[in-house]
């Protein structure tokens, strides 16, 4: 059984910073791809940034330059530090990682349960 554990989601003041966390544990043979995506209520999912198993991003370009992702692939864990927060990135924010656990001969996608992000003063 894949799990992925998000952590790091609260309540910051707009302009503040924000880390979050998303650890991936089960029967892991090889993780590919990483990512984060948010979704406000009633809006659609949408992607904010990926990361590659050797380090290549992708970023949504509302989030260029205030967002970074990183991950530890000793830990499987994946990162995403964001700073200068909007009041409209008030959202979900959900993990997400594209993987081939060890008995399968195959790459599929899992989703974390989200983490509650809210920009407010």
């Amino acid at each position: 059984q894949v799990q992925l554990v998000e952590s790091g989601g609260g309540l910051v003041q707009p302009g503040g910073s924000l880390r979050l966390s998303c650890a991936a544990s089960g029967s892991i043979f090889s993780i590919d791809t990483m990512g984060w995506y948010r979704q406000a209520p009633g809006k659609q999912r949408e992607l904010v940034a990926t990361i590659t198993s050797v380090g290549s991003t992708n970023y949504a370009d509302s989030v260029k330059g205030r967002f970074t992702i990183s991950r530890d692939n000793a830990k499987n864990t994946v990162y995403l530090q964001m700073s200068s927060l909007k009041p409209e990135e008030r959202a979900v924010y959900y993990c997400n990682a594209r993987l081939k656990q060890s008995w399968s001969s195959r790459f599929d996608y899992y989703w974390g349960q989200g983490t509650q992000v809210t920009v407010s003063s």
